[in-house]
Order: structure tokens, then C-alpha cells, then sequence
């Protein structure tokens, strides 16, 4: 089994904060977003991963550190790791040719923006399973339709009638990925473009016109790390299912505690000091940080932060911030200071 995963995108809803860090690496409860994607997708996969697959950007945003730490990532998981580059952001189904070297045998393709929670059990009959999430508002997100046999017969993005309220969460599973990778193949030599962008849907959706079978995967949770508001509701509930789970401890040990109260679920890291802090519930607090005097819960501050005299609530603080003050919903990129 290989997994592919696009993340080249800079994105522009998370700014500040990926005006200097790529998205998919903003940590939430303590670790970037798509270490977090990689690791449930193996581990709710439950079978050995042989290679993991990475398509990044301009090497001037995703440089060798970030290279440095995926391949870290994928050979803790047992599996090799080939990283690919997209020159020009020309949509999902361009970013996935990118790696088109990789797309032989069976293959999960997963977007590293978002978080789950589900059960994988692969349909052996389907050809193609696509994770869906059960939505209250299916008309602000790309829908399948489905057949009587179950089989997913169409994607139609944004419909202004009811088809289904089943989303696509950007995660496929290919049962033979060069099946895909022929039919994107023909979208790209035939220049077929919607909204500006070369899409996996239409790769898909020759696939289907061949006879492929399409099932439904559904998702208990669907994390969205999209914007502020939304990041910030992901990491409170990772942090619940993480406190639930009772796998990773998310308190370090070298956390130096003076006189202060940590209401739980919280993550935080290592050579953290608080002083007359209360911290939490729902916080994460990178490493090497100083909370004093202050009050912290429902926020995200990531590495090398200060904070002091502050009251802060459903906060985003990036790394080597300093901020004092009496400020509470706020979102401050890295390297900002306050005073």
C-alpha cells in the first residue's frame, strides 16, 4: 500500500500564521497537521505501508527542513519516503501527477488539510472507495451520488438542489492507482480545466465511465484546519480524543510548574515554564515557551512563545512571539511582538 499525499498549496484562510509555515506543518495538539493525517491513515489502514509520497511546492516555502521532517515521518512508519514537486499550483489533479511515478498498485490519496477519525474497511468489490462525511449543509461542499447498489455514480460540487448530504473529505483509496493516473493523464493532454485548475474529479470521473466501482467510506469525525475558528475547534477536539484515547502523553515531563493550574485536555510541550498561570482546558502550548501571569484556555500557541499579563480565549499565537497584554481573541503570526 502507498500513500500519496498533495500539500503543496500555501493557502491564504490560516494567514497570518501560513504566511511563514505551509499549512499542513501548523501543529495542532502538539503536532503539524499532516504528521497527525499520516499516522491515523496507517494506523486505521492496519497494514504495512511501503512507500509514503509527498508533493510539496516551491522549495524556497517547503525547503529541506520540511523535507527533512517528512521523510523522518514516513521512515518512522516503516515506509519509504519520495518527495515531488509542483512548480505551479494547476489544482488536485496536477499535484497528484506530480508524483506519477508513484502511482502503481493500491494507494490512498489523502489532502493534508484536514484531521479524521474513522474505521478503513476497504469494500473488496469497489475499485475506488471516497471517504465521505454526513454534512448539515451539503451545498457549500462537493457531494456524492449514489446508486441503489450503494455505488457512488456522481460528484457534483456545491449543488444548489439536494443530491446528498454525503461531502468528500479529500481522502480516496484506489484499488490500482494507475487506473486514476491514466484518466488524469488524458486530462491534462486534452486541457480539461474547471474553475481554472486540472481536478481529481475528472480523473474520477472517467474512471467511472470505464465501468470502474466507486464505494463510500464514511468518517465518525471530520476535522477541518482551515481558517482560525476552525483550527482552533480541531485542536480542542483532537485534544479530547487524545485525553480519551489515553496513547500519547501530552503533558511533558519538563514542563516547570510554578504555582500554576492545568485544567485538562491540554497539550503541552517540552521546557515549558508557567508562573501564576491557569492553562486550560483546551490549550496547546508548543515547546520552549513562558506563560506568566496569565490566563490561557481554548487557544494554540505554537514553539518559543512569551506571553504575559494576558486573559486569552480561542487564541492563535505562532512561534517567537512576545505579547503582554490584555488582548483575548486574537491570532498573531510568528515573530510578532506586543508589549
Amino acid at each position: 500500500m502507498k500513500i500519496i499525499v498533495p500539500m503543496a498549496g500555501r493557502g491564504s484562510r490560516l494567514r497570518p500564521h501560513s504566511l511563514t509555515v505551509p499549512k499542513p506543518l501548523i501543529p495542532v495538539a502538539g503536532q503539524p497537521i499532516v504528521h497527525r493525517l499520516v499516522k491515523d491513515i496507517v494506523k486505521v489502514l492496519d497494514q504495512p505501508i511501503e512507500e509514503i509520497a509527498f508533493v510539496l511546492g516551491d522549495p524556497a516555502w517547503f525547503g529541506d527542513d520540511v523535507v527533512a521532517s517528512l521523510k523522518a515521518l514516513a521512515e518512522s512508519l516503516g515506509a519509504k519516503a519520495s518527495i515531488y514537486r509542483q512548480d505551479q499550483p494547476l489544482g488536485t489533479g496536477h499535484a497528484i501527477m506530480c508524483a506519477k511515478e508513484s502511482l502503481s498498485g493500491p494507494a490512498v490519496i489523502a489532502y493534508a488539510d484536514t484531521l479524521i477519525r474513522a474505521n478503513f474497511d476497504l469494500d473488496p468489490e469497489a475499485d475506488a472507495v471516497i471517504w465521505v462525511k454526513q454534512v448539515d449543509k451539503p451545498e457549500a461542499y462537493g457531494v456524492v451520488k449514489l446508486n441503489d447498489n450503494k455505488e457512488i455514480v456522481e460528484l457534483v460540487e456545491k449543488p444548489e438542489q439536494f443530491v446528498s448530504d454525503l461531502a468528500v473529505i479529500g481522502i480516496y483509496y484506489f484499488k490500482e492507482v494507475s487506473a486514476l493516473k491514466a484518466e488524469l493523464q488524458k486530462v491534462l493532454d486534452n486541457n480539461i480545466i474547471n474553475g481554472g485548475e486540472y481536478q481529481i474529479n475528472d480523473g474520477i470521473k472517467g474512471m467511472m465511465a470505464n465501468g470502474k466501482v466507486f464505494k463510500t467510506g464514511e468518517v465518525s469525525e471530520w476535522m477541518d484546519c482551515g481558517n482560525k475558528a476552525v483550527t482552533l475547534e480541531t485542536n480542542q477536539r483532537m485534544l479530547g480524543f487524545l485525553k480519551a484515547d489515553d496513547e500519547e502523553q501530552l503533558i511533558s515531563d519538563s514542563v516547570k510548574n510554578e504555582n500554576s493550574n492545568i485544567i485538562e485536555p491540554c497539550y503541552i510541550g517540552k521546557n515549558v515554564i508557567l508562573k501564576n498561570a491557569t492553562i486550560g482546558p483546551n490549550v496547546s502550548i508548543g515547546n520552549n515557551c513562558i506563560i506568566e501571569n496569565s490566563t490561557v484556555k481554548n487557544s494554540l500557541i505554537q514553539n518559543e512563545t512569551i506571553i504575559k499579563n494576558a486573559n486569552l480565549d480561542e487564541a492563535m499565537i505562532g512561534n517567537h512571539v512576545k505579547y503582554d497584554g490584555k488582548f483575548t481573541k486574537i491570532s498573531i503570526g510568528d515573530y510578532s511582538i506586543l508589549e
